[in-house]
């Protein structure tokens, strides 16, 4: 690794300043404090000279006294200094860190289908959990404390330099070579460590894919098959730990067994120089104490080396997410969006996902308050249509209007409110019926509540439930068959009363009476809704008033015979 890669490595700490400078007045306090700390640190070994040289070796009484006091009423003041750096600190590390999940939350919610398609789960947890949760660590262990051995560093050389410069040079002569093995080892250890995340992000997406899949696994007596691939990823995280635990031993233990070394000499020559009667003895003791300490600072700091070399990594990679580009963004001056009441329409929109064509010149144009049917073979865009209208995705050519106005010069949150996309394998949370029909709408009263059930079919499934719409509906929905957490997902966009909602396969998982049920509600829920339904079902193509066809990129707009008779 050369010199500047490293520096580059290092800046990655300097791209935090973003989320420190609203704590910035706050972090100045905390280093004052920390200073002041430092400052009555230094002062102790010098008393120790006082306490030799002008009390002991006189034999002076009243002088023994000032001095005991002195060094008692520095060490008191410092600790109790140190305690409220110490305090502060965590406090605002806590805030920041709060303010970087936060912000990588939010920014993760930007980001289109495509990324959450392709980017492993596992890894995306490590991230969020793991890798903020180090970097939380060391900034509220490490991070102050490097601050106040570097300070504390440079207090001990100005007052060993000023004790005896001569000295002072023979405790420093194998540095050097102290900081070379640091550099070479922190190098091996930056390397390890990120391997070490991958790792174990490695393990993490097994866990995942495996406990999502487990009646697949069971299903087809993959048990043991699973278990070696488990096996394998664990002793490829296991070597790697030790590597890291290996290298990070050898950058403390091998520096600080040659600064113990410099002790030897400073002793020999101090010696030395107080036979010749060219120094004292309380500036032996002192310079000493400064030696000590001087050596405490340095070894602290190569003995943090793992954490802040972890910590960069971890840095490192939840930084690559704030990197990542969202597809979908907001126009600077985007326009408002109010009740859909004309129509959508699609221009000559083509769009691809990698070399392969998805849709092709798609033109054609959905008026305000229509009920129109998506139809076509599977594979064909009919899911690719819908996240176009709810501008999930932008297209690679044309335009996508609402009401005259292309999506992508209309406010995001507008459109998503007007224009609502219920999904084939729709998402519920481990919370109650209820809460799951009116989540992130706390204003919606019971009534309403129930209302939108009732429209979306769910209320024979709520009479056979002892606790009704309090019934849980456990992780990821899976108290509930795929028809119920359908039913229950079109009762939640049911209930936001949108101007255009899009169905994906509402009724794939229904019988036949549950279809009719759903077909014959839809209109009378929503009577001036624009309704999309994307089917293979004819029970909810019949009461279209007209269908598109997609086949082979390809898009053709019928409407019925019962939509030209009432027009």
């Amino acid at each position: 690794m050369t010199p500047g890669t490293a520096v580059a490595q290092w800046k990655t700490y300097g791209r935090l300043r973003v989320f420190l400078r609203p704590y910035a007045g706050r972090l100045v306090a905390v280093l004052a404090f920390s200073l002041l700390s430092t400052a009555l640190g230094l002062i102790q070994p010098y008393i120790s000279k006082l306490l030799i040289d002008q009390a002991l070796l006189r034999r002076d009484m009243p002088e023994l006294l000032r001095i005991a006091g002195l060094m008692f009423g520095a060490t008191v003041l410092g600790f109790a200094l140190n305690i409220v750096a110490s305090y502060r600190y965590v406090q605002i590390s806590a805030a920041m860190l709060f303010d970087m999940r936060v912000a990588l939350f939010r920014h993760l919610q930007t980001l289109s289908p495509r990324f959450y398609a392709q980017f492993r789960m596992g890894d995306l947890m490590s991230r969020l959990n793991n890798d903020v949760s180090e970097v939380q660590r060391v900034s509220a262990d490490s991070l102050l404390s490097v601050l106040s051995n570097i300070l504390f560093f440079a207090g001990c050389t100005a007052m060993m330099l000023w004790l005896n410069w001569r000295l002072f040079l023979v405790s420093i002569v194998l540095v050097p070579a102290c900081l070379l093995t640091f550099a070479h080892y922190q190098q091996k250890l930056t390397a390890l460590t990120r391997q070490l995340r991958e790792r174990g992000a490695d393990l993490g997406s097994l866990f995942v894919e495996t406990i999502l899949g487990m009646r697949a696994v069971v299903a087809l007596r993959a048990t043991e098959h699973e278990a070696e691939r488990f096996r394998l990823r664990n002793d490829a995280f296991v070597s790697t730990m030790l590597r890291v635990q290996m290298t990070s031993y050898m950058a403390g233990a091998l520096p600080g067994t040659i600064l113990s070394a410099a002790t030897a000499a400073v002793v020999l020559y101090g010696g030395w120089l107080i036979l010749r009667e060219d120094m004292t003895v309380g500036t032996l003791v002192a310079f000493m104490a400064y030696h000590m300490r001087l050596l405490s600072p340095i070894q602290t700091l190569m003995g943090m080396t793992s954490g802040l070399a972890s910590a960069r990594v971890s840095l490192a990679r939840i930084f690559e997410l704030f990197d990542t580009p969202a597809e979908i963004t907001e126009k600077p001056g985007a326009v408002p969006l109010g009740l859909v009441a004309k129509s959508i329409r699609f221009e000559d929109v083509s769009l691809s996902f990698g070399r392969n064509p998805v849709l092709t010149g798609a033109s054609f144009e959905i008026p305000a308050g229509l009920c129109c049917a998506v139809l076509g073979p599977s594979g064909t865009g009919k899911s690719t249509l819908a996240e176009l209208m709810a501008r999930y995705l932008d297209p690679d050519t044309g335009r996508v209007l609402i009401d005259g106005r292309d999506v992508r010069e209309l406010v995001l949150s507008d459109l998503r409110r007007e224009v609502m996309l219920v999904e084939q394998t729709p998402y519920l949370f481990n919370a109650t019926i209820a809460e799951n029909i009116s989540f992130a709408l706390p204003e919606a009263s019971r009534q309403e509540v129930e209302a939108a059930a009732r429209a979306a079919g769910l209320e024979e499934l709520l009479k056979r439930l002892p606790e009704g719409y309090d019934t849980k509906t456990g992780e990821r929905g899976l108290a509930l068959s795929v028809g119920e957490r359908q039913r229950v997902a079109l009762a939640r966009a049911l209930l936001r009363r949108p101007s255009v909602l899009i169905l994906d396969e509402p009724t794939s998982a229904l019988d036949a009476r549950g279809e009719q049920g759903i077909a014959a509600g839809l209109r009378a829920a929503m009577p001036d809704a624009t309704l999309v339904i994307i089917t293979h079902r004819q029970a909810l193509a019949d009461i279209a008033d007209a269908t598109i066809m997609i086949e082979g990129g390809a898009v053709r707009m019928e409407y019925s015979a019962k939509y030209h008779g009432r027009n």
